[in-house]
C-alpha cells in the first residue's frame, strides 16, 4: 500500500467540506467520511510517481486534454486500458476509416459453456477520443512504446458470472430512445463491449437524481452540460482532479453487492501488476511514462495500487484452450450509442464538437500514418520541448468555487441549425416553413433558459425541432429527432480497408472481381451475369450462392436465377452489398482461409449438432450437392442422416424427410448409374423405422395427420425400392394392422392405407363415407375425415377421384344449415393442414368436371354414369375370346409366359383356338371376359 500524500495540498478543500457536511446532512459523520475519502482519492491518484490521465470513454474533452498532454510532456511509453491481446491488431487502423472496432472472436470453445459460442469482444474506436490519440502518437512517434495492460479477452469472459442466458456486455444498460434505429446500430452485432472509461453512475438513484435536478432527460446530455463544457477548456491539473474526482464519486456511490464489483478491482490489479512488471523488465523511467485508464479506476483503492506499493502482484489465471481470432470490424456512432446506453446522437455531436475545439483552439491532432476518411495529419506538433515535472497544486476548490463561465450565445451557429432542420425536413415530407425555423430559434433558447444555461446545447435544440416540426405526424420513414441527429453529424459509419481484411474476405473480392463493381462500397450494386457469355462468371455465381447460404440475406440477394439440384440458371442478376455487411464478411474470416472451407465446416457442424435431426442431415446434403462439387462431403453428411434418423424417436419432421429424400433420390437417379450406398441405406432405415412407429404415431394426440400422412408417403412411395432392396412387405401390413387410430382425421388415413394394400376395396370406402355423411353426429367432424383423405393423397395418390367425389358428394347431400357453418372449418382444416396436396384435388377436380356453364346442365358424375358397357351385352366367350386373342397374338404369348404356360400360338389357327392358349382361357374365363370388356369398351 503506498504512503498517503501530502496532506495539506487538499486540507481546505477538507476543511470545507466537512463544515458542510455538518451544516446541511442528517448524519454528518458518514458524509463527512464519504466527501473526504473522495479528496484523499484525488490527492492519492495525483500523488502517485507515475502519472496517471483519467479519461470518460468518447469524451472530445478527454481527448482535447490527451492531446495537449501528449505534446506537452512527450512520454516514452504509453500504457493503455485495452485488453493486452488485441495489441497487434492496432497498426492496422492505418489501412481503415474511423470508426472501427478492434475484435476478438471465437467458435472453438474450451473451458466456457458451449451455450455462449459464439464469444465476441469489441473495442469501439473514433477520432474523438482520448485512447485514439494516445495510439496515433506511440505508433506514429520514433522511440515510443506502446503497452496495453489491461486483462485478456479471455479473461473478460472468465471473469464474467455464467448465468442461463450467457454473457452480457461489459457497459451499461442501454437507455431507451425512440424513433428509427440508425442504419449502423447492428454493426457490434452481439457482441461483449470493452471502453477505455466507463464513467457512468452505477447507482441507479444517484442517476436519477442528477437527470431530475439536471433537468435533462438522459445521462448523456447530463455530462455534456455539467462536465464536458466546463473541463473543455481547462488546464492540465485542473482536468486530471476534476476527472479523478468524478470518478470517486461514483466508485464511492454505489451499491456495495454489486456484481461488477470484485470484477472492477480485479481488473485494477491486473493492469497494475502488468505495469510493474514491464518497468521492472524494460527498466524505463516512471517519469516518462504516462498511465491512460478510466476516471473511475484512477481512483482505485486496491492494493497493487501505485509503484511503490508493497503487495504482491496479482495472481493471473492461464488463458483457457479457446482459440481466439482477431481482426477489425466496422463500427458506427449508433452502434456505439446502442452498445453502451449512450443517447442517440450523443457520439455524433461529441465528434462535432471535436472538430468545432481543434480549430477554435488551432490544435493538430495525432493521425496515424495512411488513416483513411479525413484530413491530412499536418505537423506533428513536437516542437515544444517535453515539460519537466511540476508541483501538483490545488486546482480543484477553486474550479468547485467559481461558478462555470458564462457560455454566450451563439446565434449564427443555431439560425444555422434552424434553417437547415428545416429543409431537411421539407426533403423528408414534413410541412416545414420559414416559420417553423423561427419557431424552432426562440424555443431552443426557451428551453436553454429553462435550463439554466445560457446557450441552447444540441439536446436543446432537438427537443425545440421536434416540438415545433413534428408535432404529431411522422409523414415519412424518419422522425425529426433522426433528422436532428443527421444534421449535427450524423451516423458516421468506418470501413476496414483492403489490407487489414482477413485473408477469406480478400479472396472473396479478389474472385467476384470479373464483375466489374466496387464491392467496398456499401451502396447496393446491381450484377447481371450471362454465364454462357465469359467464361469467369460461373466461377462468380458459384461463389455468390455460397455467400448466399453464409452471409446475412441482405448481403447477397438474387434477383433473378435460383440453383436447384441438377438446375443452373443461364442467367443471374443479383443485388450486393458486401460492404454494408463488411462485419459479417470479416467475421466469415475467422471460421477459415476460404469460403469453401468455411462452408463445408458449418454443414459439417450442422449435422453434429445435439439437436440436429434427419431432416437437417438432409437439408446439409442438399446443399453440399449444391454449392460443393465434394462426393466424399455428401456421403459424410448421407451416413450421419442415416444414424439420426434411426435414432429419432418422434416424426415431427417425417413432412421434411420425406420432400428431401425424393427430391435426392430423383438427382441421383438421373445423374448417376446407381444410387448411393447411403441412399439405400437411409430407405431401407427409414421403412423399418416409419413401421415400427406408425401404430404409436396413429394414437399419439401430439402426433399430427401430417406427419402420419408423411410416413405412409416414405411407406408407400419407397415400397418399391425397399423391397428391392431386402425389406420386408409384411412389417408394412402388421404396422397397418396394429393401427387403432380414434381421432377421425386418421381414422380416414388408415382406410385409405388398407386400400392401398388391397385390404379395402374401393366400393367399401365408398360406402363407409356415406354412413358418415348419413350420421348427424358425424357430419360436424367430417371435415377432418376429409383432412384425413387428402393426406392420404401422399401414399394414395390415385385416390384423389375418391376424394372429389367425396368431397362433391357432401355439397350435394348436405343441407344449408348444416354446409355453411361446416364449410369454414373445412377451408382451414384444408388450408392447415394440406396447403401442398390441395392443388393435386384442385387439377383432378378440373379435369372431372364440365369446362362451361352450359355443359354444367346434361353433366352427370363418372361416378353416378350408368351408360357403361355391361359384361351381359359383350359377344359370348366361345367366339369372341378366340377372335380376340387370335388378333393379337404377341399379348398372348406374353402372358402365357408369365403366367407359366408354355406353348406357341399359330397366326393361323382358327377362331377356335387350340393350345396353351385355349387351355388358358377355358382355365380362366372371367378374367379373359374383363380383359375383352375393356378392349371392346376402349375400341368402342
Amino acid at each position: 500500500m503506498t504512503a498517503a500524500p501530502d496532506a495539506g495540498l487538499f486540507g481546505a478543500l477538507r476543511e470545507q467540506l466537512a463544515d458542510a457536511a455538518a451544516t446541511f446532512a442528517d448524519s454528518p459523520d458518514a458524509l463527512a467520511g464519504i466527501l473526504a475519502g473522495i479528496v484523499d482519492d484525488v490527492d492519492r491518484a495525483l500523488g502517485e510517481r507515475l502519472e496517471i490521465f483519467p479519461v470518460c470513454h468518447h469524451s472530445p474533452a478527454s481527448a482535447l486534454a490527451m492531446l495537449r498532454r501528449l505534446r506537452a510532456k512527450q512520454p516514452k511509453v504509453v500504457y493503455l486500458e485495452l485488453c493486452e491481446d488485441l495489441q497487434p491488431l492496432l497498426t492496422e487502423l492505418r489501412n481503415c476509416r474511423l470508426p472501427v472496432a478492434v475484435q476478438a472472436f471465437a467458435t472453438e470453445l474450451a473451458g466456457f459453456p458451449a451455450e455462449w459460442a459464439p464469444l465476441s469482444v469489441v473495442a469501439p474506436i473514433t477520432e474523438a477520443s482520448a485512447e485514439y490519440q494516445a495510439i496515433a502518437y506511440a505508433l506514429d512517434t520514433p522511440g515510443v512504446e506502446l503497452v496495453l495492460v489491461d486483462r485478456s479477452t479471455d479473461h473478460v469472459f472468465q471473469w464474467t458470472p455464467r448465468p442461463e442466458a450467457g454473457p452480457a456486455s461489459d457497459g451499461p444498460v442501454g437507455e431507451v430512445t425512440a424513433g428509427e434505429p440508425a442504419e449502423g446500430a447492428a454493426l457490434h452485432g452481439e457482441a461483449v463491449g470493452v471502453e477505455i472509461g466507463d464513467l457512468r453512475p452505477r447507482f441507479a438513484e444517484l442517476e436519477a437524481y442528477l437527470l431530475h435536478h439536471g433537468k435533462v432527460r438522459h445521462w448523456s446530455e447530463w455530462w455534456d452540460q455539467y462536465v464536458e463544457r466546463p473541463i473543455a477548456t481547462a488546464d492540465h491539473d485542473t482536468y486530471r482532479q476534476v476527472m479523478v474526482l468524478i470518478g470517486s464519486l461514483f466508485r464511492r456511490l454505489r451499491p456495495a453487492a454489486a456484481d461488477r464489483l470484485d470484477r472492477d478491482e480485479d481488473r485494477e490489479r491486473y493492469m497494475w501488476t502488468r505495469i510493474r512488471q514491464h518497468l521492472a523488465a524494460s527498466g524505463a523511467d516512471p517519469a516518462d511514462c504516462l498511465y491512460v485508464c478510466g476516471a473511475f479506476h484512477a481512483a482505485s483503492r486496491v492494493e497493487q495500487f501505485g509503484l511503490d506499493s508493497t503487495a504482491p502482484d496479482f495472481p493471473i489465471s492461464p488463458r483457457t484452450g479457446t482459440r481466439w481470432r482477431y481482426g477489425l470490424i466496422p463500427s458506427s456512432h449508433s452502434a456505439i450509442e446502442a452498445q453502451f446506453g449512450l443517447a442517440a446522437g450523443s457520439v455524433s455531436i461529441a465528434a462535432a464538437a471535436w472538430t468545432k475545439s481543434l480549430n477554435r483552439d488551432g490544435l493538430v491532432p495525432f493521425r496515424l500514418d495512411g488513416q483513411q476518411g479525413g484530413a491530412k495529419r499536418g505537423r506533428r506538433g513536437r516542437a515544444a520541448a517535453p515539460t519537466t515535472a511540476t508541483p501538483v497544486s490545488d486546482r480543484l476548490t477553486g474550479f468547485l468555487a467559481a461558478p462555470p463561465a458564462p457560455d454566450e450565445l451563439d446565434e449564427a451557429e443555431l439560425r444555422g441549425w434552424c434553417v437547415d432542420i428545416v429543409r431537411l425536413a421539407r426533403r423528408n415530407g414534413y410541412l416545414a416553413s420559414t416559420a417553423d425555423a423561427i419557431a424552432v430559434f426562440e424555443t431552443s433558447i426557451l428551453l436553454a433558459g429553462l435550463r439554466n444555461r445560457a446557450r441552447p446545447t444540441p439536446y436543446d435544440f432537438a427537443d425545440a425541432a421536434v416540438t415545433c416540426i413534428e408535432k404529431d405526424v411522422v409523414p415519412g420513414r424518419r422522425d425529426v429527432r433522426r433528422l436532428c441527429e443527421i444534421l449535427l453529424g450524423g451516423d458516421r459509419i468506418g470501413q476496414v480497408g483492403y489490407d487489414s481484411l482477413p485473408p477469406l474476405a480478400r479472396d472473396v473480392l479478389d474472385r467476384l472481381r470479373p464483375l466489374g463493381l466496387d464491392l467496398e462500397k456499401r451502396t447496393v450494386q446491381r450484377a447481371l451475369l450471362d454465364l454462357r457469355a465469359d467464361p469467369a462468371l460461373p466461377a462468380c455465381s458459384d461463389l455468390l450462392w455460397m455467400l448466399r447460404h453464409l452471409l446475412p440475406a441482405d448481403a447477397v440477394r438474387p434477383i433473378m436465377g435460383e440453383r436447384r439440384l441438377g438446375h443452373r440458371s443461364p442467367q443471374e442478376s443479383w443485388d450486393l452489398a458486401l460492404g454494408r455487411n463488411q462485419r459479417a464478411l470479416i467475421e466469415l474470416g475467422y471460421e477459415g482461409v476460404t469460403v469453401e472451407q468455411v462452408l463445408e465446416q458449418r454443414l459439417r457442424r450442422s449435422v453434429r449438432e445435439p439437436d440436429a435431426t434427419a431432416a437437417t442431415a438432409l437439408a446439409a446434403v442438399e446443399d453440399a450437392i449444391r454449392l460443393l462439387d465434394s462426393p466424399r462431403l455428401v456421403d459424410e453428411l448421407g451416413a450421419r442422416a442415416v444414424e439420426l434418423l434411426s435414432a429419432e424417436r418422434t416424426v415431427d419432421d417425417a413432412p421434411e424427410v420425406l420432400r428431401r429424400i425424393r427430391r435426392l433420390l430423383a438427382h441421383h437417379r438421373t445423374t448417376a448409374a446407381r444410387l448411393p450406398a447411403w441412399c439405400e441405406a437411409f430407405v431401407t432405415t427409414g421403412y423399418a423405422h416409419y413401421c415400427t412407429l406408425l401404430p404409436t404415431a396413429f394414437v399419439d394426440e401430439a402426433t399430427g395427420v401430417r406427419q402420419v400422412g408423411a410416413m405412409l408417403g416414405f411407406l408407400f412411395g419407397m415400397e418399391s425400392l425397399a423391397l428391392s432392396l431386402g425389406c420386408d412387405r409384411s412389417q408394412l401390413e402388421l404396422a397397418v394392422a396394429q393401427s387403432h387410430p380414434e381421432a377421425p382425421a386418421k381414422v380416414a388415413l388408415l382406410w385409405a392405407s388398407r386400400h392401398q394394400l388391397g385390404l379395402l376395396p374401393l366400393a367399401e370406402l365408398r360406402e363407409r363415407c356415406a354412413e358418415l355423411l348419413a350420421n348427424p353426429l358425424v357430419v360436424p367432424a367430417f371435415p377432418q375425415y376429409l383432412s384425413g383423405f387428402v393426406q392420404a393423397l401422399e401414399p394414395a395418390p390415385g385416390l384423389a377421384p375418391f376424394v372429389v367425389e367425396t368431397m362433391s358428394t357432401a355439397f350435394a347431400r348436405l343441407p344449408d344449415p348444416v354446409l355453411l357453418p361446416w364449410l369454414p372449418t373445412l377451408i382451414t382444416t384444408l388450408r392447415d393442414q394440406g396447403p401442398d396436396l390441395v392443388p393435386r384435388l384442385v387439377r383432378e377436380a378440373e379435369r372431372t368436371f364440365p369446362g362451361s356453364l352450359p355443359a354444367l346442365d346434361a353433366w352427370v358424375p363418372p361416378w353416378r354414369a350408368t351408360g357403361r358397357p355391361a359384361p351381359a351385352v359383350l359377344p359370348a366367350p366361345s367366339t369372341a375370346v378366340p377372335a380376340l386373342l387370335a388378333g393379337h397374338p404377341v399379348a398372348v404369348d406374353a402372358t402365357a409366359a408369365l403366367l407359366g404356360c408354355a406353348g406357341e400360338w399359330r397366326r393361323d389357327a382358327p377362331p377356335a383356338a387350340s393350345g396353351a392358349a385355349a387351355a388358358l382361357v377355358a382355365a380362366h374365363p372371367a378374367s379373359a371376359d374383363a380383359v375383352a370388356g375393356l378392349l371392346v369398351g376402349a375400341s368402342g
